[in-house]
């Protein structure tokens, strides 16, 4: 089996390091991590094992190969010129999403009839060129045709990640899945980000209090939206929050904030942004998401940055 990373950073250059030992691997990644690979390896280091990983890394796509496997993991809001950049190739392969926050299958559609969704809520952290720690994990990859329904294609992905080890499941309802990893990044990662601290310390009374209000926002959005979450009500989510996925993540910074601290672009626009740009659809009043993405965009300078607007309506970014 040959699989393509597109836009591999830290998620897709970790998830070859994995994967390498059963299947071919392409990784297209920054030239300065191809060029460390090619040197001396990947390092990777943390809950997903330690090592030194060799496998095929470019800053180019090789010219004439074919794929059983396209798997996106670039920031959101890089999609689209990603997609654009490899059109031909992605009309002929199965297309993976594995990326954070809602409208990223949406456009990946507009290039590919075969589009498989996925979520991974594991924290990375950048460590160097090519250099990457793996700090937690608050559940299994989720891996379904996008928007629902399972089939051989998805089922064959899911037994090759599970033959490396990787925690994963098959969904028949992944727009589920997308939403459900969605609120729990609406709820830590710009915290985390604006205030500088782990998602441990966003547990406090002040902050949980913050987080009841995204929360019920954006449960609104995805009532509207038609979207049957696993929980039944907001409490019951916000338990699941505190309990289970909080105390897996504690030690994690937000990667918000790591971007911030690199002065690169977030993807607020596909997390909290993609609340507030649903609710105004579905006449959803959502103040907090809304003050959150303007914070975030205070921080990093939007007038430098792409609209959300551009990102979804095809305008070149």
């Amino acid at each position: 089996m040959k699989l393509l990373i597109l836009g591999a950073g830290a998620v897709g250059l970790s998830l070859a390091a994995r994967l390498v030992p059963f299947c071919e691997i392409q990784a297209l990644c920054r030239p300065k991590h191809a060029d460390a690979i090619k040197r001396s390896g990947f390092h990777m280091h943390g809950i997903w094992g330690e090592g030194n990983f060799h496998f095929n890394a470019s800053a180019t796509t090789p010219i004439g190969e074919s794929f059983d496997y396209c798997l996106i993991t670039c920031k959101s809001m890089q999609t689209r010129q990603l997609c654009m950049e490899h059109r031909s190739l992605l009309a002929q392969t199965e297309v993976v999403s594995l990326q954070n926050g809602i409208g990223n299958e949406e456009i990946i559609a507009e290039f590919s009839s075969r589009v498989i969704g996925g979520t991974i809520i594991t924290g990375f952290e950048w460590r160097g060129e090519a250099d990457v720690q793996v700090t937690v994990e608050a559940g299994p990859i989720r891996l379904g045709r996008f928007p629902e329904g399972m089939d051989d294609k998805v089922q064959r992905l899911v037994e090759l990640f599970r033959q490396a080890g990787l925690n994963v499941e098959g969904s028949a309802a992944i727009r589920t899945n997308l939403w459900a990893k969605t609120l729990y990044n609406c709820a830590l990662n710009p915290l985390g980000a604006i205030l500088d601290v782990p998602y441990g310390n966003l547990a406090e009374p002040h902050t949980w209090s913050v987080i009841e209000r995204i929360i019920e926002e954006a449960w609104a959005v995805c009532s509207s939206e038609g979207i049957d979450l696993p929980w039944s009500t907001t409490g019951d989510y916000l338990d699941y929050l505190r309990s289970v996925q909080l105390p897996a993540t504690a030690g994690h910074h937000s990667s918000m904030l790591q971007d911030i601290r690199n002065g690169k672009a977030t993807e607020i626009d596909f997390i909290n942004g993609a609340v507030v740009r649903l609710g105004k659809e579905h006449g959803i009043y959502t103040p907090v998401n809304k003050t959150l993405a303007d914070l975030i965009g205070f921080k990093m300078n939007l007038g430098s940055m792409p609209v959300m607007g551009d990102l979804f309506q095809g305008k070149p970014v």
